[in-house]
């Protein structure tokens, strides 16, 4: 095994695969395995899902290469994977948070007759608000501050346009009374790798305090837009090749050297983030198996003017895909800690947020209210970003753009 896989070899360990299974070359047969437990794929995937950090102009090359895996056999299971649904979507990922203004938005939906208006107000969301990118019908196991609040969302309103007025638009669509937006002031965590977390002992924690990850929105010229656009786009099955970015050069009328060129520039101005495969972590594959079962919304209240203290604290937790600085204001009791957890029980994830509260006491960190919002019925798809899609939805919807600004 090479060098640059052994940070790697402990993934294995916790999904109990044997080392020599993992090196095997695939069985014979007409079609290569599809599942998240076959080794190789599992191999892969602890690389691919969150691993691949930046603009890469062979980035299945890279995957190869940390996988300890020959090209042609990345290539392969991806492309099987994708074309089963296993794998939701391959793309190059945005720190979106530094290209349109976001926030994680909970509406309140009253009750009505006939059809359930929670799932009708989800339905809009999913299927007519490309800029709403995690859908998510939650709930508690009690009844709590903002335990009403069942529906939660991201949202990215491109630059130029008011997240105020876009939520208004919303709440008269969706029939919600009541919304609360939420951005993230620091982010302390941002990572998939559902398949490495599998195994993961609660507590398990990096030994230095996490890195704090600003939002502040990158201005971009009308060159870095037009490749932006095609860039971040997801691969089609047959676009995952060693060269994936030639056509994509093509899509945004430049040549493949300026495409990575300017690529390379949005990189170093930090706004790209993963090269990323996306697991289909909430439906069963064709196969049955479910990468996760439960996702868990942890809340915390700690004191004021310790928010970024709490926030490295609770970010250096491996089991974390999303860590944030959030205001939930008086709606969700003053909490201003998020943290999202995936796991395939409810105690193991209790047991993660137990782990966290303990560490958090041991370290002198009061925390003054907590609960967790259990995610049910959720779809995920990336949020649109770029401001002239946002002046043809508004067209579409029959708003004049310049009113929604």
């Amino acid at each position: 095994m090479r060098r640059a896989s052994r940070g790697y070899t402990y993934v294995y360990a916790m999904l109990d695969i044997p080392s020599s299974s993992v090196l095997a070359p695939p069985g014979p047969g007409p079609r290569p395995p599809t599942e998240v437990t076959d080794p190789v794929n599992a191999r892969i995937l602890a690389v691919s899902e969150d691993r691949i950090a930046g603009f890469l102009v062979e980035p299945f090359a890279e995957i190869a290469r940390l996988a300890d895996l020959p090209i042609d056999t990345v290539i392969e299971r991806l492309q099987a994977m994708l074309a089963a649904g296993t794998i939701r979507r391959i793309r190059q990922t945005l720190m979106a948070t530094n290209l349109a203004p976001g926030a994680l938005v909970a509406w309140r939906i009253p009750a009505g007759g006939g059809a359930d208006p929670l799932d009708a107000a989800f339905d809009f969301l999913w299927r007519e608000d490309p800029f709403s990118g995690h859908i998510v019908i939650r709930s508690t196991d009690a009844a709590t501050p903002g335990s009403a609040y069942r529906l939660w969302t991201t949202l990215k309103v491109p630059q130029g346009f008011s997240m105020a007025k876009h939520c208004e638009h919303l709440a008269r669509r969706i029939g919600a009374d009541q919304w609360r937006a939420m951005p993230a002031k620091k982010l302390f965590a941002l990572g998939v790798g559902h398949v490495r977390r599998q195994g993961m002992v609660p507590g398990a924690k990096s030994a230095e305090l996490s890195q704090v990850l600003d939002t502040n929105i990158v201005e971009l010229s009308p060159l870095a837009w037009r490749v932006l656009e095609p860039l971040k786009r997801e691969l089609a099955v047959d676009e995952v090749h060693p060269d994936p970015w030639r056509a994509r050069a093509q899509q945004a009328g430049v040549s493949f050297d300026e495409f990575v060129h300017v690529a390379r520039d949005l990189n170093e101005r930090g706004v790209i983030g993963r090269f990323s495969t996306f697991l289909e972590h909430v439906k069963p594959s064709a196969g049955g198996t479910r990468v996760t079962r439960y996702n868990a919304l942890f809340h915390w209240r700690v004191p004021e003017g310790r928010e970024l203290e709490a926030g490295r604290e609770v970010g250096r937790h491996h089991i974390l895909t999303h860590c944030y600085w959030r205001e939930g204001g008086p709606e969700f009791a003053n909490v201003n800690i998020m943290a999202v957890v995936h796991g395939t029980d409810k105690p193991t994830v209790l047991a993660h947020k137990q782990a966290i509260d303990a560490h958090l006491a041991s370290v002198d960190i009061p925390v003054l209210y907590t609960n967790v919002f259990w995610g049910g019925r959720s779809e995920i798809k990336p949020s649109e970003i770029a401001p002239a899609a946002y002046a043809s939805w508004c067209r579409a919807q029959g708003i004049e753009p310049e009113s929604m600004r």
